[in-house]
């Protein structure tokens, strides 16, 4: 379910957080789908429960999990998520947007690659 990449700069539980949110975020792991258990990971993987721990904590924290004690982690509604999520992607889009502004970036230049990103993400 999970692949680590040791050469990666990211630490472990940065690599796992972004593999469970992906999870979650396209579907995979449904709303209110009992994720695997620490434990169960950390034998797979032969990590540290703790790395595994920090990335649910962390997920949780962002909105993505909810945690039920003696239960375990679960994955947060779908519509939550995607509120939560487009408020975050939406702030870092205009600090972007921004920047390349301020580094002359034309806002003709920057509709033009919006629009071909979004092409390229129809036809995949």
């Amino acid at each position: 379910m999970f692949q680590l990449n040791y050469r990666d700069n990211r630490p472990i539980y940065e690599q796992l957080k972004e593999q469970l949110r992906k999870l979650i975020v396209t579907g995979v792991l449904k709303s209110d789908e009992k994720l695997p258990s620490i434990r169960e990971i950390a034998s797979s993987l032969a990590i540290n429960p703790n790395t595994i721990q920090r990335a649910y904590r962390e997920l949780e924290s962002e909105g993505y999990v909810y945690t039920i004690a003696g239960k375990g982690s679960f994955a947060a509604p779908r519509q939550d998520i995607d509120d939560r999520r487009e408020k975050e992607l939406l702030q870092q889009f205009d600090t972007i947007v921004l920047e390349l502004s301020y580094l002359g970036y034309q806002s003709d230049s920057l509709f033009q690659r919006i629009t071909n990103l979004i092409e390229k993400g129809e036809q995949s």
